[in-house]
Parts: C-alpha cells; sequence; structure tokens
C-alpha cells in the first residue's frame, strides 16, 4: 500500500471516529434530556426516589432503611444522619420536612418479633403534632391516634441550642443547661399530648383530653371485659369525679 493509500484510509478512519462520536454523543444527550412528559412502566425497582420541585427542593423521599434520609430544614440536613427511617417522608414549600410514614417488622428463630408504623404531620417549622401509630412487641400492642401542642420555637434552632449544650464536658453544668432548655417557652410546654384515643396493651379502649401541660383530665375506659368508666382529675392527677359511682 503506498503513503497516499495510507493516508487516505488514516482519514477515512478518522472521519468515521468523529461521526460516531458526535453520534454517541448525541444519542446520550436524547436519552438523558429533561423531560416534562409521561413515561410509563410496567415495574420499577428502587432503593430510594426523590419527588422535587422545579428549584430542586424536596417535596417526598420514598426510601429503604439504608438511604433513608435524616432532618432536613429548608433544604439543608441537621440534627442526626439518615438510614434509620425507611418509608415515606414529606416536605413543605420551603424544603422543610413536615410529617412521615414510616413502618418496620421483623421476627427472630425463636418466634419472637417487634413491629411498628408510625405517621405523623408536624407544625410549621416544629415536629409532630398529629400522629397515629402502631406497636408490637411480641403480642404486647398499642394503638392510637394523638394529637400535641407545642411552642412557637424553630426546630432547627432549638436542635442547635440543644446540640451546644451537649458538648459541655462539666456533667453537671450540661445537666443544668439541658434542663433550662426543656423549660416552657412562654409558659407553653415544648410539647403537651392534648388528646389521645387507641387500645392499651390491656385490651382497654381509652380516651385522654388533657389540659395544655399535658396533664390528662378526662380519662375514658372500656376495659377488656366490656366495662366503662369515665374519671375527671385535677391538676396532680387525682380523681376527683368517677362514673359509675361506687356502690
Amino acid at each position: 500500500m503506498t503513503d497516499a493509500e495510507i493516508r487516505r484510509e488514516l482519514r477515512l478512519l478518522k472521519s468515521w471516529a468523529i461521526a460516531s462520536t458526535l453520534l454517541l454523543v448525541a444519542l446520550a444527550l436524547y436519552i438523558f434530556r429533561p423531560t416534562r412528559g409521561t413515561a410509563h412502566f410496567g415495574e420499577i425497582s428502587a432503593e430510594r426516589i426523590n419527588i422535587v420541585e422545579p428549584n430542586g427542593n424536596l417535596r417526598m423521599v420514598l426510601s429503604n432503611r439504608p438511604r433513608s434520609i435524616g432532618p432536613v430544614y429548608k433544604g439543608k440536613p441537621f440534627g442526626y444522619a439518615g438510614g434509620s427511617r425507611p418509608g415515606i417522608i414529606f416536605f413543605n414549600d420551603e424544603g422543610t420536612e413536615n410529617g412521615g410514614l414510616t413502618f418496620e417488622g421483623s421476627g427472630d428463630i425463636n418466634g419472637k418479633y417487634d413491629a411498628s408504623t408510625h405517621m405523623s404531620f408536624d407544625q410549621f417549622d416544629q415536629d409532630q403534632v398529629l400522629n397515629l401509630d402502631y406497636s408490637d412487641e411480641n403480642g404486647v400492642r398499642r394503638t392510637g391516634i394523638s394529637i400535641d401542642d407545642r411552642a412557637n420555637v424553630d426546630i432547627h434552632q432549638m436542635v442547635t441550642d440543644r446540640d451546644s449544650i451537649m458538648k459541655i464536658a462539666d456533667t453537671v453544668a450540661r445537666d443544668a443547661a439541658l434542663e433550662r432548655w426543656a423549660r416552657p417557652r412562654n409558659g407553653v410546654p415544648l410539647e403537651a399530648q392534648r388528646l389521645f384515643i387507641g387500645r392499651g396493651p390491656s385490651r382497654t379502649a381509652v380516651l385522654n383530653l388533657s389540659d395544655p401541660d399535658g396533664r390528662v383530665r378526662i380519662h375514658l375506659a372500656v376495659d377488656s371485659l366490656g366495662a366503662p368508666s369515665l374519671d375527671f382529675l385535677d391538676a396532680s392527677g387525682k380523681v376527683v369525679m368517677h362514673l359509675p359511682e361506687k356502690r
């Protein structure tokens, strides 16, 4: 083969390589192009799916345990790392967590098991105030709905303050600072359960109504044998009226 023929072959190979590269780049751009169209899949297997707003803020995260997300405040992680909350976590318009649904359950070779489900909705820039819970530890079951009050304190600031306190080396000073941190803000407890309706491990159906400090003031129950009762309590927890009256 002459030099001219070799140079011609090299030019053809070079042209083919360039054309092939351009074709592959165009194909990749087409496949991975941003699109707002609708795609249909018969089945999807994924360890985590993020639903995001156009600006990138999270709106919902569906994940397994290892890839589960930790708390997020206005798009930034805080508090603790992920990896412990399999299920669905919801986020508000600002990219701050505002509730979720988590669930787990497992047993061992001896027949012992532990299962739970938790669904909650958070107060704005705070923690959960409406909860649906189920727990079952080897047949000891609790199921209920609760409504809580929370102080109007920014949860990110609360966690930041607590984390700073936990770095205090002096245990006496640290405990005193934690006690001050946990006090009510402007007379409102950081958390106070106001209502609980559910079933306890003794198979008693219960309705508790509590005051703003979280103290039960009305306790309505039907026990496992079907006997009803109604108690009115004072602020110290003493029963001041019981129905039906004892004979």
